[in-house]
């Protein structure tokens, strides 16, 4: 066998990771924030009811600046904490307006908070509309379709489950059909940790989030409860916030723009980098095929598919632009790992198998690797079957699992918020990345969450997951960095799939689609805006 040379004679020329890390947007804790809301008061010389005043003026902007006063029923529910004073200053400024509006305080403690008695004060002093006080459900109002609801009963500082009659509030105001704007979180939505059996979070169209967008938002069990977010700037001291590591950030285009580098005029194939793509088994030749030509299309200069004998004329016939390798075994699954090509990025798994035979060649592979690679698929699969092949895995490799993947390989969690936690520790013990692929790709190493910004439900479909692992290892065969090809990969795959929903349609996209698409994801990252191109 000739595993060995692989490593002698592979050469890994990837980048040093340098300023990827400078995201554009940082994801705060709720502790972050509050330490934020401090050093602005300090720095400022204001009261803390000042900062309250500050965003609740801008929520009032941005609702004035789309209702252009019409007027819609307005139902204004407030908390007894800073959350409910935010939601009292919009209602104060919303009557001021002359708007449409019924404020209520959902009276849930005895304890309120001295901002939110301050705001009510102001409010009774500017309107004779009271705010009504409800303490059971015998006061909820009628809510109908035609309301706005402006949810601001609970912030990100909700850390026990709501009493029955308060969560009873929540369900009549989802069952209403009204729109709702939540101020900050969705109400009953925990911004540290996930769901409990009884927890019942109210259902925002809208969430106006104060300086970040918040992790709960990117979770498929709390994710779900928001149709949109957009992120209010309300002034808090930036050079505290710029100063402040946080350990969630949002990937998005300047972020990727950064990571990118130009090709010369001047240049050949052999810049680009070999790929090699180690896949394929009876009856699931497809999925070689997916990730190879994705990686031909990410980049690399050469890309070589290594396959049982079996997929040779497969293979050849579906691209030409690919070489092939095989074992020397005429089976229909891996029997070796046994190859010549001198590749500067290697990935493993699509379409693999776990057959035993196939297992054992896995093992004696991961042996001879020095450098990192991508693993997907049915290699993670031999992984979680075999365990102790994790320690034979080399740093900085790149692995690609799907939730249930993922599950078999860390074990089951109890929410979201606790398999990022144990993601991040089966990451940092190993020294990989992992990619966590869903609605939001999250990727995770060294305890740091990036959390993709581009895709959509049409990558539900079999095959774009093999695309996913080949344009990782066409950027990583050209010299980026592991983590740069992680990041600059889920985006320009999550970017496609974006630009061919317009030709396909969610239902109608396949991951063939997403490959194709990839050239013109290169052109979006530094195409101008509409609005730019027109001047």
């Amino acid at each position: 066998m000739r595993i060995g040379m692989l490593s002698r004679k592979r050469n890994y020329r990837y980048s040093k990771l340098e300023n990827y890390l400078i995201p554009n947007m940082k994801i705060y804790s709720p502790k972050q924030i509050y330490e934020a809301d401090k050093a602005t008061i300090a720095k400022e010389g204001i009261p803390s009811y000042n900062l309250m005043e500050r965003a609740g003026g801008y929520i009032y902007e941005w609702m004035h600046k789309r209702l252009q006063g019409q007027q819609v029923p307005i139902k204004v529910f407030c908390g007894i904490g800073n959350n409910g004073g935010d939601g009292l200053v919009v209602a104060r400024l919303l009557l001021k307006n002359g708007y449409n509006v019924d404020a209520y305080i959902v009276n849930c403690s005895d304890k309120r908070s001295p901002d939110f008695l301050k705001a009510y004060d102001e409010l009774k002093s500017a309107s004779k509309k009271w705010p009504e006080l409800i303490k059971k459900e015998e006061d909820f109002p009628a809510i109908t379709p035609n309301d706005i609801v402006v949810d601001a009963i609970f912030g990100i500082g909700l850390n026990r489950c709501p009493e029955d009659w308060v969560k009873k509030l929540f369900v009549k105001i989802n069952d209403s059909k009204a729109y709702v704007l939540s101020i900050d979180m969705p109400s009953g939505m925990y911004a540290d940790r996930g769901l409990q059996k009884d927890d019942v979070i109210i259902h925002s169209a809208f969430v106006l989030s104060f300086q970040s967008p918040k992790l709960a938002f990117f979770l498929p069990e709390t994710g779900k409860y928001i149709t949109m977010w957009d992120v209010l700037d309300i002034g808090l001291d930036p050079e505290f916030l710029a100063n402040t590591e946080t350990d969630t950030v949002l990937i998005d285009k300047p972020d990727i723009q950064r990571i990118y580098r130009q090709r010369p005029q001047f240049t050949h194939k052999g810049m680009y980098g070999h790929s090699l793509i180690i896949g394929g088994s009876y009856g699931k030749m497809g999925a070689i095929i997916l990730a190879a030509k994705a990686a031909l299309r990410a980049g690399s200069g050469l890309v070589t598919a290594y396959v049982p004998q079996i997929g040779v004329p497969i293979l050849q016939t579906a691209i030409p632009e690919v070489m092939v390798e095989t074992d020397n075994f005429n089976g229909k699954v891996f029997e070796e790992i046994d190859f010549q090509t001198e590749a500067n990025a290697i990935a493993i798994g699509p379409g693999m198998g776990t057959d035993e035979k196939t297992v054992d060649a896995m093992s004696a592979f991961l042996k001879a690797q020095k450098a990192p690679i991508v693993i997907d698929a049915d290699a993670l699969n031999i992984l979680a079957k075999r365990p102790s092949l994790m320690e034979q895995v080399p740093d900085l490799s790149i692995l690609t699992p799907h939730p249930g993947e993922l599950e078999r390989l860390i074990g089951k969690w109890d929410d979201d918020f606790d398999k990022l936690e144990k993601t991040a520790k089966f990451a940092k013990k190993h020294n990989i990345i992992i990619v966590i692929k869903g609605a939001h790709t999250i990727t995770v190493y060294d305890y740091k969450l990036h959390i993709n910004t581009t895709g959509n439900p049409g990558l539900s479909t079999a095959g774009t997951g093999d695309v996913l692992t080949g344009v990782i290892t066409g950027l990583l065969a050209q010299g980026y960095h592991p983590m740069e090809a992680a990041l600059m990969g889920v985006y320009h795959h999550g970017l496609a799939a974006d630009i061919a929903i317009n030709q396909y349609a969610v239902e109608g996209l396949i991951a063939s689609d997403v490959t194709a698409f990839l050239g013109r994801a290169y052109m979006d990252l530094f195409a101008k805006p509409e609005h730019e191109q027109q001047q």
